[in-house]
């Protein structure tokens, strides 16, 4: 019997999962092209033979999406899975509409396709966003866990920008692993907080070997997610971080809604700097889509080292990347510590902007006059560091998940925003994860 001819729309991480769990032993597909987005690089190489299988010795070749129609009729493609996250359910019909008018089927593959069962306990975070605050989030269950005597192992949504053979099964304990792996900036703000806290961490490509590996030295598994992206793992607490910033956004993206649906607990977090209107919006939202969730009020609260530095300066202010880029955000963390402490004016980075940061403004026209921690690559961190030395103000705002001074030298004076989940009122996350995980 002929094999049905797939095609997989993705961004180096769902895609390839899917990819692996469901299409690459299975010969009643055959998966002819990927194609790739919203990560600067990924296009132009091929998914390896090494993680591609038997049934595909040459590997597979990437595509930018944009040749996704021509792809479809070279190809005579008979189903395209889209496999990638944070887009608006408009895209997401958009895409379909495309796919369709080539001629092929259009997938979306579920939870039951695509979820592996752990042989331990597994809590995941997810999120409506990009930029929800899952970072925060995690660190805060993780810290709980931990306070209950479990060994939390965090596995990380994929991240592989390099080679992907090499990459398939990834252990990070120490800052020098960090190294050892080249890991781009957006890595390192992942990594590095679980590292502080003494968390080993595990990414890569090939989800069921990394779980086969963490499964031996973890008590509990804590999926650590990515975009607001569904967990590859089957949970036994699904946590989902909601955004007030946002409001609407938690049932019109893709997939957030799903991850709204599926959680047993909603943080509607930054209650702290968002209208009330907003999180009472939210909150209205999730208990109409999800009754039976429980709903967990949070704030943020920043911290700045020296809050004097920042009186009276002009500041450049640098957020989270892809909390700009994909996740549509004008600003974060380091505007409201701008604003808070008392900045004189936040400089505009995008006049000085040089070779890809530049293109990042012109592809995210959403962005504010903040800097995106871009850096996928020498290159672009390069590039990273010469535009804030270009720039003319007289004080860097850092408000990304890491010190960015780790892996940059500018010649600026530096302050460093950091930002922690404080739950309102009870129950609280611990509560919650005491009563499900108690010894």
């Amino acid at each position: 019997m002929a094999r049905t001819r797939v095609l997989i729309m993705g961004a180096a991480g769902r895609d390839f999962h899917n990819f692996n769990v469901f299409f690459r032993n299975n010969e009643q597909f055959e998966v002819v092209a990927f194609t790739a987005t919203q990560i600067p690089g990924i296009e132009g190489r091929t998914y390896p033979p090494a993680l591609s299988g038997e049934l595909y010795p040459q590997g597979i070749p990437i595509h930018e999406e944009k040749e996704l129609a021509q792809l479809i009729k070279a190809h005579s493609i008979e189903r395209v899975v889209f496999a990638y996250s944070d887009v608006s359910h408009e895209t997401v019909m958009h895409k379909a509409s495309q796919v369709l008018a080539a001629g092929a089927d259009y997938w979306l593959m579920g939870p039951n396709t695509t979820q592996i069962k752990s042989s331990k306990p597994v809590v995941s975070i997810g999120a409506i966003r990009t930029g929800s605050g899952k970072s925060q989030t995690t660190r805060h269950v993780a810290a709980a866990l931990q306070k209950m005597g479990y060994k939390v192992v965090a596995i990380r949504h994929p991240m592989p920008y390099g080679d992907l053979a090499s990459q398939a099964v990834q252990r990070f304990a120490t800052y020098d692993d960090l190294d050892k792996n080249a890991c781009t900036i957006e890595e390192r703000e992942e990594y590095e907080p679980h590292i502080d806290r003494g968390i080993v961490v595990y990414a890569g490509v090939d989800y069921e070997a990394i779980l086969q590996q963490a499964d031996q030295e973890a008590d509990i598994i804590l999926w650590d997610g990515g975009n607001n992206d569904l967990s590859f793992y089957v949970s036994d607490m699904h946590i989902v971080v909601a955004d007030p910033h946002r409001p609407g956004h938690e049932l019109s993206y893709h997939p957030g809604e799903v991850n709204l649906r599926m959680a047993d607990v909603i943080v509607i977090n930054k209650v702290d700097t968002a209208d009330y209107h907003n999180v009472m919006a939210v909150r209205a939202s999730a208990q109409a889509a999800n009754p039976q969730a429980v709903i967990i009020e949070a704030a943020s609260p920043i911290f700045v080292d020296n809050p004097q530095a920042v009186r009276g300066k002009r500041v450049l202010v640098i957020e989270d990347g892809p909390t700009l880029t994909h996740g549509e955000m004008a600003y974060g963390a380091g505007v409201v510590a701008a604003q808070r402490f008392g900045a004189a004016e936040m400089v505009d980075p995008r006049p000085f902007a040089v070779g890809s940061i530049r293109d990042v403004y012109a592809k995210y026209p959403t962005t504010g006059a903040v800097l995106p921690a871009m850096g996928y690559g020498s290159k672009q961190i390069s590039e990273l560091q010469k535009t804030i030395d270009a720039s003319d103000a007289n004080l860097v705002i850092m408000a990304t998940p890491i010190d960015l001074r780790r892996v940059i030298s500018v010649k600026k004076p530096i302050e460093r925003v950091r930002y922690e989940l404080q739950p309102l009122g009870s129950p609280t996350l611990a509560d919650l994860l005491a009563e499900k995980f108690a010894r």
